[in-house]
This record gives C-alpha cells, sequence and structure tokens, in this order.
C-alpha cells in the first residue's frame, strides 16, 4: 500500500489515532486528523502530532475534511455511521479501522483473539506463552499498544498476538489471521450496535477474509459462537470445559487435553491454573488451542500458565484487610463478565456494580447475587436500574461514588468476607476508562489497609 502523498484522514484523537497518524505521516502521506473534543482537552496531543506535520481538526467533525481525502482511517471508538463517513462512503472514499492499515503492513504470523469477555486475559497468556517458547512475540491491539505501533518491530518469524473488539472489526476489508479465536458471545456494546445481531455479525468478521488453511476457534460452549463455526474457511477447531472434542482442548478428568486428527495429548492439570473461575479456565483452554496449533511443547505451555497471574484489572487480587479480600474486576463492563466475576467465588460477597448503562439486563445478576452475595452496593449512571431490576432477596444500597462505596463495603464487611468490584457497566460516568476506575478502587483499598494497620 503506498502511502507517500496520500491524503489520510485520521478519525478520533485518542491512543490509537494518534499512533495511526503518526504512522501514515511517517510514511509520506499528508495527515489530517479529526476530532470530535475541544482542543482544551487534547491540546498536548494535538501540539505533538503538529510538530509532525499533521492537520489536527479539533470541535467536531468537518465534512470537508472528509470528502478531501484519499483514505480514512478510523478510531475504535468512532462509529461507523457518523453522517460524514457516509457522505464520504458514497463518494467512494476507502474507509478502514486502523487494524486493517496495520495488517497491510505488518510481517510475521497474527494470532487474533476475540469476544466479548477473556480477550485480554487470553491475548496476554498467549504472550506469555509463545515467549516461554523461545518466539519472538508482539502482543497489541484492543489490549492496550496500537497494532500499528508493532508494524516496523515485526519480523518475518514473529508472531503477533492480536486483541480485537468489534469496533476495529467493523472496517476491516482484508484482515486474515493465520488463526482466529472466538471465545464468547454476549449482549455488550449494545449502546453501540443496534442489536445483538449486529453485534455477532461484527466479530463474525474476524473469520471473513480467512482462508482454509489458516484456523478458527470457537468456544464449543457458546451457542452464539458456535453458530458461526458453519460459515467459516478455514479449518475449525474448538475448546469446550463441559464435553469431550474430536478436534481442539477439553478438560477430562481434571487434565486439559488437546485433539487434532493425528494425537490427543495431556497438556496440563487444572491445577496447574492459578486463576479463579470457570471462565479463565475457558480462556486457558483457549490459548491452548492456539499454542499448539503453533507447534508450541506442552511443557512449555504449562510452564507458561503455571506463571500466569492474570491481568491488571481482571478479578485481580488487590490485599486483605482484618480477614476481608478484596478483589478488582474493573473490566467486568458489561452483565455476562459481572455475572462470571460473581461465580468465581463461593459466596460471601459484598458486590460493587454500577457505572454508565451499556444497554445489558442486570435481571441476569439476580440469581448468582442471590446465592453469593451478603450486600450489592451500587454506584454511577446506572444505579436506579440496577435498583429496579435487582431488588429481589439480597441488600441493595446506593452510593454516589466508588470511593463511598469502598467505605461503606469496608465497614459492612466480616473476616472471610470478598469485596468485589465487577461494576457490569462502562466506566465513563466518572473515570476516564476501566483502567482508571480499576486504580481508584485499588488506590482507596489500599489506604484503607493503611489506616486499618497504624
Amino acid at each position: 500500500m503506498e502511502l507517500k502523498d496520500k491524503r489520510a484522514l485520521v478519525v478520533g484523537l485518542a491512543r490509537t489515532g494518534t499512533a495511526a497518524a503518526r504512522f501514515l505521516a511517517g510514511r509520506g502521506a499528508r495527515v489530517t486528523l479529526s476530532e470530535v473534543r475541544p482542543e482544551s482537552v487534547v491540546a498536548a496531543e494535538a501540539a505533538a502530532l503538529r510538530e509532525l506535520g499533521v492537520g489536527v481538526e479539533c470541535g467536531g467533525h468537518d465534512d470537508s475534511s472528509f470528502l478531501a481525502a484519499d483514505l480514512i482511517v478510523l478510531s475504535p471508538g468512532v462509529p461507523l455511521d457518523l453522517p460524514a463517513l457516509a457522505r464520504a462512503r458514497k463518494k467512494g472514499i476507502e474507509i478502514i479501522s486502523e487494524l486493517e492499515l496495520a495488517w497491510r503492513f505488518l510481517r510475521g504470523t497474527v494470532v487474533a483473539v476475540t469476544g466479548s469477555n477473556g480477550k485480554t486475559t487470553t491475548t496476554a497468556l498467549l504472550g506469555k506463552i509463545f515467549a516461554e517458547a523461545g518466539r519472538h512475540v508482539q502482543v497489541g491491539g484492543n489490549i492496550g499498544t496500537p497494532l500499528i505501533t508493532l508494524v516496523d518491530t515485526a519480523r518475518e518469524d514473529t508472531v503477533n498476538v492480536v486483541e480485537v473488539s468489534s469496533f476495529q472489526l467493523e472496517a476491516i476489508t482484508s484482515f486474515r489471521p493465520r488463526i482466529a479465536a472466538l471465545l464468547n458471545l454476549t449482549p455488550d456494546h449494545l449502546d453501540r450496535h443496534a442489536s445483538m445481531r449486529d453485534y455477532v455479525a461484527a466479530k463474525a468478521c474476524l473469520f471473513g477474509y480467512q482462508h482454509g488453511d489458516d484456523f478458527a476457534i470457537f468456544n464449543a460452549d457458546d451457542r452464539y459462537a458456535a453458530a458461526l463455526a458453519p460459515e467459516v474457511r478455514a479449518q475449525r477447531f474448538w475448546f469446550s470445559r463441559q464435553r469431550r472434542l474430536d478436534v481442539g482442548t477439553y478438560l477430562e478428568n481434571d487434565w486439559v487435553l488437546y485433539a487434532d486428527a493425528a494425537r490427543r495429548d495431556r497438556v496440563l492439570e487444572r491445577g496447574d491454573i492459578p486463576l479463579k473461575g470457570h471462565h479463565n479456565l475457558e480462556n486457558v483452554l483457549a490459548a491452548v488451542c492456539a499454542a499448539r496449533l503453533l507447534a508450541v511443547p506442552c511443557g512449555k505451555i504449562r510452564a507458561a500458565v503455571q506463571a500466569f497471574e492474570g491481568v491488571e484489572h481482571r478479578l485481580e487480587f488487590v490485599t486483605e484487610v482484618n480477614g476481608v479480600q478484596y478483589y478488582n474486576d474493573s473490566k467486568a463492563t458489561n452483565v455476562d463478565a459481572a455475572r462470571k466475576a460473581i461465580h468465581a467465588f463461593p459466596g460471601n460477597l459484598i458486590v460493587i456494580l454500577g457505572g454508565k448503562d451499556k444497554g445489558g439486563d442486570f435481571r441476569l445478576l439476580r440469581e448468582p447475587l442471590r446465592e453469593r452475595a451478603r450486600h450489592v452496593l451500587l454506584i454511577g449512571a446506572a444505579r436506579e436500574k440496577l435498583a429496579a431490576q435487582l431488588a429481589d432477596g439480597f441488600p441493595v444500597e446506593r452510593v454516589e461514588t466508588l470511593v463511598e462505596a469502598v467505605a461503606r463495603a469496608a465497614a459492612l464487611a466480616q473476616p472471610g468476607d470478598v469485596v468485589l468490584l465487577a461494576p457490569a457497566c462502562a466506566s465513563f460516568d466518572q473515570f476516564e476508562n476501566f483502567e482508571h476506575r480499576g486504580h481508584v478502587f485499588k488506590e482507596e483499598v489500599r489506604r484503607l489497609a493503611a489506616r486499618r494497620a497504624s
């Protein structure tokens, strides 16, 4: 793809958009960046890009910039139904995601992971497994490092492990991973996607450009994921924690086994997995399948899994204070993720829920909360909807902020309890992102621990 002197418009001045603009400018494109937020909010980022010769337009999208472009590159947070994009599309201007742009220049093998939940954990674990096996591995994408920033360090023998979201997949036109894994599909981002059907269709784009010699991995226990399998051209592999499989990875007699047409291997024991929850077992099964498809020895996989401590903000143990354990699962930004976090504990829970509603059905949390929670604390913009849908058989209490919720949880907790932040909502009502929310939670817990220790 020739970029020199091409008029490129990047939409969205966040981490991904900034990286894409730098990449395009570095290859001689004439780059403009369009950002809806006012200049005062993004002044430092805008100034840095202008020093590279990038034109930065803030405070809204100018149709003329869209219509003058030869190529438009979208940040993940930019919806495809922007009126300016519709007019550009009608004019025949190419519109792609940063993921697609990176793919066109990336060397090496791509292993792509998507799903409603577990993407980051599975992606990070695969990075550890390939590193343990001595491969030249890079980890990026939706996990926090834009894939475009890894192009220059990729080699022909690189394994690029990429977390991909539905937002990124909506605007691909040739992205073809050697291995594509779909972990699960549950209602999520319905504030962006018009329906569950549209959401599933966006995820299915992951397999759209694969060939018959590529590999597609599906969760055999997930009905939405399994329903997509017959449509793909790639060789189909599966993972399941509930049943034996002919090809893929599954759990049998507390062993994780891998099977293909030639062999059936015991890879590791369930006791080798340090992460809590059935969902993390599924993440491990998916990672093992992808690793074996690229010929990683079982011993290397076992060693990497045993040493893997998880990912920050994903069912992350913070500390214990006076016999009460505190867990940060700020990444539980939808109902299914929160439900899985709750199911990871046998009981005695004080659960903090709330944030910006993404269109989820909070009633699905009633049963696990009734079984496992002693008390539920509700925060943020969604707390009234949560209260209306959850008030059924367990104490529910509204508080204003996460800081107040931590203090209230500490007052309620008894030795042997677990305080769990699993919001089931996005963070953007009170925080910059889920990482910010998780850091605030951990800071408050550590302040609490320091006060109790003094």
